[in-house]
């Protein structure tokens, strides 16, 4: 049976975070693959950064891949393929890399619109937005500038990135779908507006 929703303390906030910074980190363990004559390597991060909104929302899924930028930048081999420290802010896929925390807000901002009950369709519309179109509109602007060519040609190089991520969509849909309904109150609920003054009683 579904467990009541526990309340809401800083510290818990700070092991959720710190956690979904742990799973995104541990999916750095699948190895990545370099398509030959792609420049970003494919890995299995980005459903981690789908199931970091879809689960904890918008501020604490953003706040969970800020730290493991964080952590990267300061040298940890975070990433796929055993990657860490600046340099790789200086490469092609510096623009995925730093649209992970925008796109987790995103899927997270559009999870809580649905209210506290997650939603499986509405979970995958949010996905598809957060953790495609508005990632891989970041992705393709890094690659643009870092490799010097147009933002058409840098989306062209992108399309073998999509049924992954099409699949890793519906995927992490389907699990934040149990993790809300094993554990309920994860997403913000949104405020009911106060009543008006002459709605009052008196």
């Amino acid at each position: 049976m579904p467990r009541s929703p526990r309340p809401r303390t800083p510290s818990r906030d700070l092991a959720l975070v710190a956690m979904f910074t742990g799973v995104v980190a541990a999916l750095g363990l699948v190895p990545a693959f370099t398509p030959p004559g792609f420049a970003v390597p494919v890995t299995a991060q980005s459903l981690g950064v789908m199931l970091a909104g879809a689960i904890l929302g918008a501020r604490r899924g953003a706040l969970s891949l800020v730290l493991l930028l964080t952590l990267v930048a300061v040298g940890l081999p975070l990433l796929a393929g055993g990657r860490g420290g600046l340099g790789v802010f200086a490469g092609p896929s510096v623009g995925f890399l730093v649209g992970w925390p925008v796109a987790a807000f995103v899927v997270g901002w559009l999870s809580e619109r649905a209210g506290p009950t997650y939603r499986l369709p509405w979970g995958i519309f949010a996905n598809f937005v957060g953790g495609v179109v508005v990632l891989y509109a970041l992705g393709i602007a890094g690659m643009s500038l870092v490799l010097d060519v147009s933002v058409p040609a840098a989306a062209v190089a992108t399309w073998i990135f999509l049924p992954g991520d099409l699949v890793k969509v519906v995927v992490a849909a389907l699990v934040a779908r149990g993790v809300h309904a094993a554990y309920p109150g994860l997403l913000v609920r949104r405020r009911e507006p106060a009543p008006a003054p002459e709605q009052q009683a008196v």
